[in-house]
């Protein structure tokens, strides 16, 4: 069963999320966060998404079981249209690969965010903008497309998916074509991210893990330091930022609950 969720109208913004916007030059998503909404309830029971994982040999069953468990996970779709389709495509031929047909990813990385403000509701209300802000010059300049991610983990652990983890999404310079965006909901001054969605990333980046060939986990500040990697692919040299999310305490948590997988980083 899945659960869709309907989001409240609600005005504020973050490092792809909602307020009144601030460009400072420095970000794949950056907004000031304003008045935070009251946080989104969890339905009780909801139910995990995403392609049904291969089976386990009879070997490592018991092992792979339990990995691949699946935290709850809501379905909360954002605004979807031809038109964003278009202009999504059009993103990825300027930046990526100009010869590319589709929004289709074969994620290999996961990169983690804030969206510097403390509301849910107001991040996944602002995704479902069309179009970059004109305000917002440096992002604007890049293509006309808006920010969004893949996930948002409110303050409370609760997870909610907000489009398919095989399409492309703007959350992340020069790696879009192969990561998964994963914003949480909050900062590292005004609202600190919770010890929940520590847990909730975590059990996340274990899921995702165990159904796609995931080989690293990074900090939305860690990116431009991969700029050497293969995987880092942006055909616009000056096109760069410096990110402060999530933060190193946050990833160091992260990644502490999940060595085990052994996904690297910088």
């Amino acid at each position: 069963m899945r659960i869709a969720v309907v989001f409240g109208f609600v005005l504020a913004w973050g490092c792809s999320s909602p307020g009144r916007p601030r460009d400072d030059g420095r970000g794949e998503s950056r907004a000031v966060a304003v008045q935070p909404a009251a946080p989104v309830a969890a339905p009780p029971s909801a139910a995990p998404v995403g392609p049904t994982p291969p089976a386990a040999s009879p070997a490592d069953a018991g092992a792979a079981d339990a990995a691949a468990e699946a935290p709850p996970i809501v379905d909360a779709p954002m605004a979807w249209s031809a038109e964003r389709e278009r202009l999504t495509l059009a993103y990825r031929r300027q930046h990526s690969d100009p010869d590319a047909a589709d929004l289709t990813i074969d994620p290999r990385v996961i990169v983690l965010h804030y969206t510097a403000g403390g509301s849910a509701t107001s991040t996944r209300h602002y995704f479902d903008n069309l179009k970059i802000e004109g305000a917002r010059k440096q992002l604007a300049a890049a293509g006309a497309v808006n920010v969004s991610s893949h996930f948002l983990v409110d303050r409370d652990g609760t997870i909610y998916q907000l489009q398919p983890v095989t399409r492309f999404a703007r959350h992340c310079i020069g790696l879009n074509h192969i990561a998964i965006g994963v914003e949480n909901a909050g900062d590292e001054a005004k609202f600190p991210l919770t010890d929940a969605q520590v847990a909730a990333d975590a059990a996340l980046v274990r899921y995702l893990a165990q159904r796609y060939r995931i080989t690293h986990l990074l900090g939305h500040y860690e990116v431009m330091r991969f700029r050497d990697h293969p995987y880092y692919v942006e055909r616009d040299p000056a096109y760069r930022n410096d990110k402060p999310d999530p933060g190193p305490r946050f990833m160091a948590a992260v990644r502490a609950r999940v060595a085990d997988l052994g996904l690297h980083g910088l």
